[in-house]
Order: structure tokens, then C-alpha cells, then sequence
């Protein structure tokens, strides 16, 4: 299998697939998909003792402004193992900024085919307070 082959989703940018890199709840530990050969690299040991508030993964076939896929975090009733493809609907952005300039990371939920719990989440803001929270926390520290 190769991501390359996977498209940005079924309708985007409303309906997105999702490639998973760091499952949420993780260890401080940045892994990446690299693109060439989709082998599953550990990019450095964050200096941090926060764990991923969500999973975290990236658009395939899509370019940021940052010159890499665009970032995503996708909130799930529970962590979804690093390589799988989910398909999402984004609800918000995260404007950040890193070394290589504008970073923006959006916030997605699985799409209701694949879970109704967040059916009702049409904003990022109708999200829970305390996850929002964490968040922002970890993105800012």
C-alpha cells in the first residue's frame, strides 16, 4: 500500500481522509510518515511531559503553507493506531506558527458514518472546554 494513493477525501476539504501518525494519549514522541517510502519515523523526543490530546496525522496529497501536508487533529471516543486512514470532517483551525513559518493544524471529528457522537459538532468550539483547553495547552507549551 502506498498513501501517496490516497486521495485528500470524498468530498474535499468538508469530507477528509486522515493518515494517522501519532495516536491520541501518546507519548511525547513525534513520528512521521515519510513520503517516499511510508515507513513510520521517529522525528525526535519532545521535551515535554504531555501526551497528545488527539490523534494526530496529516491530508494526504495536499501542500501547507509550511511546504508539508496539512497537519490535522482528529478527535475520536478513543486513540486510533498510527498508519490508519480515517475519514473526517474538519470543525476548526489551529493558525500556528513553527521554523519553517505559517503551521495551521486543523481539528476534524470522524465522519458520521463513522461514529454519531459528534454530530451535533458542526464548530470547534462545540467541543468539550476541557479538551479544547488541553488543546491549546499542549500546542502553546
Amino acid at each position: 500500500m502506498s498513501y501517496s494513493n490516497i486521495p485528500a477525501g470524498k468530498d474535499a476539504p468538508n469530507d477528509i481522509y486522515v493518515i494517522i501518525e501519532i495516536p491520541a494519549n501518546a507519548a511525547p514522541i513525534k513520528y512521521e510518515i515519510d513520503k517516499d517510502s511510508d515507513a513510520l519515523f521517529v522525528d525526535r523526543f519532545m521535551g515535554t511531559a504531555m501526551f497528545y490530546p488527539a490523534n494526530y496525522g496529516y491530508v494526504p496529497n495536499t501542500l501547507s503553507e509550511d511546504g508539508d501536508p496539512l497537519d490535522v487533529l482528529v478527535v475520536t471516543p478513543h486513540p486510533v493506531a498510527a498508519g490508519s486512514v480515517i475519514r473526517c470532517r474538519p470543525v476548526g483551525k489551529l493558525n500556528m506558527e513553527d521554523d519553517g513559518g505559517i503551521d495551521a493544524k486543523l481539528i476534524a471529528v470522524p465522519h458520521e458514518k463513522l461514529s454519531p457522537l459528534y454530530k451535533d459538532v458542526q464548530e470547534y468550539t462545540d467541543l468539550p472546554p476541557l479538551l479544547i483547553s488541553q488543546v491549546e495547552h499542549f500546542f502553546s507549551h
